[in-house]
């Protein structure tokens, strides 16, 4: 019992002894503006916070957001395929992914996939 707890000290203090070499080893000794403001999409964050925003920025990202919410919805239908009916599995499929494929097909149609407009 003694020997157990002697090893679980011995342990913890090598554990803290490494994350403080660590963290002294990987100071940075040059501090400059750039590297210490946050990156915000492209833009200088010291100037005025009401300049023009590209509103196709929030357009993408609605898009990505849409997309991978249906592709967390598509991955647990592959893992009940085997526990279903294969007609019915197949049907609700192919329409998910039909109903995907006109989504993308109407924001490609609208012009929303395109950056250079």
């Amino acid at each position: 019992m003694l020997l157990i707890s002697t090893m679980t000290i011995i342990i913890f203090i090598i554990t803290i002894v490494v994350m403080m070499l660590a963290t002294l080893l990987s100071k940075k000794t040059l501090l400059d503006r750039e590297k210490c403001s946050p990156f915000e999409c492209g833009f200088d964050p010291m100037n005025s916070s009401r300049l023009p925003f590209s509103l196709r920025f929030f357009l993408i990202a609605i898009i990505f957001l849409i997309f991978d919410v249906e592709i967390a919805l598509l991955l647990p239908m592959i893992m009940i395929i085997k526990s279903s009916n294969l007609m019915n599995w197949s049907i609700t499929s192919l329409f998910f992914i039909f109903i995907l494929l006109i989504g993308l097909y109407h924001e490609w149609n609208q012009g929303a996939l395109e950056w250079n407009n």
